[in-house]
C-alpha cells in the first residue's frame, strides 16, 4: 500500500497493490499497521456497500459530532467520481476535490471527520464499499445538496434519491465541526 495525502487536510488516498493470475485478482482493501504507519488512525465500526446505476449521484454525506466518523471508501466494481467537500470550519470550508475511483486501478479514500463525501456512479452496477469509525446514527445523518457548492459534476439530470434532493445548500448550512 502507498499512502498519499490529498489537497484536503485529513483525506488520503492509499494506492493498492493487486495480485493477478489464471484465477483473477486478489487485492487487500485494509491494513490497521499501514494506516497507523502514515499517522491514520482509523477502527471501523461499520460496513456498507451500495450499487449504483450509471448516472446516479449519492451525497453529499456525513454525520455530526458527537457521532462523526472517519471514513473509508472504496469502488470494488466498475467507476464512480468521487467527491469530497471540506464542511469544517475555517480557510479550507467549502473547499472540493474530487478522484475516480475504479475497480481498474485499485485505491481507496480515507475521509476525516467533517468532510461530506459523495459520488456520481460512472458504470452501470458500480459496487462503493464504505467503512465508518462510528455506527450509524439517524438522529445525525445530514447532507449538502449536490449541487450547491460549485462542483461541476458534467451531468445535468442525475438519478437521486428523495433524500438526496432535499439536503440544504452550502449556503444554509451552519457546521458543527
Amino acid at each position: 500500500m502507498d499512502v498519499v495525502e490529498e489537497p484536503l487536510p485529513g483525506v488520503y488516498r492509499i494506492r493498492l497493490r493487486e495480485l493477478a493470475d489464471a484465477r483473477g485478482r486478489f487485492v487487500k482493501t485494509y491494513s490497521h499497521s499501514t494506516f497507523l504507519a502514515a499517522g491514520i488512525a482509523f477502527d471501523f465500526r461499520e460496513e456498507y456497500f451500495s450499487v449504483s446505476k450509471k448516472n446516479v449521484v449519492r451525497g453529499m454525506h456525513f454525520q455530526i459530532p458527537p457521532h462523526d466518523h472517519d471514513k473509508v471508501v472504496y469502488c470494488a466494481v466498475g467507476a464512480v467520481e468521487d467527491v469530497l467537500l471540506d464542511i469544517r470550519s475555517g480557510p479550507e470550508y467549502g473547499r472540493v476535490y474530487s478522484i475516480v475511483l475504479s475497480s481498474d486501478q485499485p485505491e481507496v479514500l480515507f475521509i476525516a471527520k467533517g468532510v461530506a463525501h459523495g459520488f456520481r456512479s460512472l458504470t452501470d452496477d458500480s459496487l462503493m464499499v464504505y467503512k465508518t469509525s462510528t455506527e450509524y446514527a439517524p438522529q445525525h445523518d445530514r447532507g449538502i445538496l449536490w449541487n450547491s457548492f460549485g462542483h461541476d459534476w458534467r451531468i445535468s439530470d442525475p438519478i437521486l434519491s428523495d433524500r438526496d434532493r432535499c439536503h440544504p445548500a452550502i449556503g444554509e448550512f451552519v457546521s458543527p465541526f
